[in-house]
């Protein structure tokens, strides 16, 4: 999903996006809709969350981190 659709979502459920880094932006909207805020931590190594919207997204993030060790 393209940051300024993330940042509209996020608008829309009146969370404050000022300054924010898209990876923030999501795991604020993760706890505004009552979810774990995992998007981009290690939980990717064990999630079996198959119908998240940030999944694809949170997986390529994790696969550029592992090629940075």
């Amino acid at each position: 999903m393209k940051f300024n659709d993330i940042k509209s979502m996020a608008k829309q459920m009146g969370i404050n996006t000022y300054r924010m880094k898209k990876a923030d932006i999501i795991r604020s909207i993760q706890r505004a809709e009552h979810n774990i805020d995992c998007y981009g931590t290690d939980r990717v190594t064990h999630c079996g969350e198959g119908g998240c919207l940030w999944r694809e997204d949170c997986l390529a993030l994790a696969q550029r981190y592992a090629g940075k060790s």
